[in-house]
């Protein structure tokens, strides 16, 4: 399908002219025609403000069925809340271990444990 070709249709279905589309984005006539004839692929923000003046979501432009497609069975993907170390498991334990240690530190020992991995992580 080409985008052209079905931005021709949607269009035509709901009877604007090439002028009025071009009252509603603020794109030329002329450039309106382009795409139209495939002459232009238009940018995404471009396909956007079709949608808009053609009063139609966005997958409209791509899909022609009636209603929305269905979306893929797409793995699940961690959150962030997944993804923070320290939040699960034996990641938690040992950062409350951290916790604790630290908590009992005089200020001037937790300066050179901080001090330490910093050169640590620089190597």
């Amino acid at each position: 399908m080409i985008i052209g070709e079905r931005l021709r249709a949607l269009r035509e279905q709901k009877n604007f002219s090439q002028g009025d589309i071009e009252k509603k984005t603020g794109l030329l006539r002329c450039y309106v025609s382009r795409v139209e004839n495939g002459h232009t692929v238009p940018a995404v923000e471009t396909l956007e403000k079709f949608a808009r003046a053609l009063e139609v979501p966005m997958y409209q432009l791509f899909y022609d069925g009636e209603e929305a497609p269905k979306l893929p069975n797409l793995l699940k993907r961690k959150t962030a809340d997944d993804i923070l170390w320290g939040n699960s498991g034996r990641d938690a334990h040992m950062l409350a271990k951290f916790c604790r240690f630290f908590s009992r530190m005089k200020p001037s020992d937790f300066g050179l444990v901080l001090y330490m991995a910093q050169k640590m992580a620089k190597r």
